[in-house]
């Protein structure tokens, strides 16, 4: 069983920058590609960005190209998220997500992934 533990988040001011990171155990992490979500109040959880098991092919959701960059580091089995030039519209919770790597499921869609961490929390003010 897959455990994921996501860091990082805080409150920041608009144009700041955050790292966020989910550490996963209970699994080969080069087995699984890996995902970020996030969830704002009275919102549905969207997808923000993912890459595949080997680092080689990353997808952003557009509000976020440009800005964040998602990154994976096999030797410590954790995923990143580094954000830049935050605005208060991406005040949200944070999730990292995994699904094994042979599935060929959306990895733009939240229902394509069985392991979910807790979240962490972003707030960006103006």
């Amino acid at each position: 069983q897959v455990q994921l533990v996501e860091s990082g988040g805080g409150l920041v001011q608009a144009g700041g920058s955050l790292r966020l990171s989910c550490v996963s155990s209970g699994g080969i992490f080069l087995r699984y590609n890996m995902g970020w979500f996030r969830q704002a109040p009275g919102k549905e959880r969207e997808f923000v960005v993912a890459v595949t098991w080997g680092g080689g092919s990353t997808f952003y959701a557009d509000l976020v190209k440009g800005r964040f960059t998602i990154s994976r580091d096999s030797a410590k089995n954790t995923c990143y998220l580094q954000m830049n030039n935050l605005k208060p519209e991406d005040t949200a919770v944070y999730y990292c997500a995994a699904v094994p790597r042979d599935t060929g499921v959306d990895l733009t869609a939240t229902r394509g992934y069985p392991y979910w961490g807790q979240g962490t929390q972003v707030t960006v003010s103006s």
